[in-house]
């Protein structure tokens, strides 16, 4: 639970370094992974991206929604990290506490403040759950973002969780 501005910038910071930890595990050739009727890799990590502009601009924080179009991994990272960044920096600067309980219309719904933000750190892990099945697919190795990823325990030399 965001109870605290400072609450958000600890989880976001756990977030956001989870995400540029898969994003770095991606190639340029594999962001054209994809599954049938599905986003590819890139188009997810793109959408990632966006994301951080897309939200907190209906959250009237002082950032302007952009579009992601990034085609190699180096300037996604690069972009994620200063959108991240942005985003934290933009919340310290215009909110207080006590502003995560105030309510605005999101999507049609009534949310507050808070629960945005906290939607927008689960939708970050969502989009990073698809992009590690999609990473598999593409015969990437998939870092632990929750704990050891099946790689990792092997690179320990234990057998991975079943």
């Amino acid at each position: 639970m965001l109870r605290t501005i400072n609450d958000f910038l600890d989880r976001w910071r756990e977030e956001s370094y989870s995400t540029v930890k898969v994003f770095q595990h991606l190639t340029d050739e594999s962001l054209s992974q994809a599954i049938p009727k599905g986003r590819t890799l890139g188009r997810l990590a793109n959408h990632l991206i966006e994301s951080l502009s897309e939200l907190p601009e209906k959250l009237g924080l002082p950032i302007k929604e952009q579009h992601a179009n990034y085609k190699d991994v180096e300037s996604m990272i690069a972009a994620y990290e200063n959108a991240s960044e942005e985003l934290g920096t933009a919340v310290v600067n215009n909110w207080t506490d006590e502003m995560l309980d105030q309510e605005r219309n999101m999507y049609g719904e009534t949310w507050k403040n808070g629960f945005s933000l906290w939607v927008l750190i689960t939708h970050q892990a969502h989009h990073r759950a698809q992009m590690t099945v999609l990473m598999r697919e593409a015969g990437l190795k998939v870092p632990g973002v929750y704990g050891p990823s099946r790689e990792e325990w092997e690179a320990l030399h234990m057998q991975p969780m079943e």
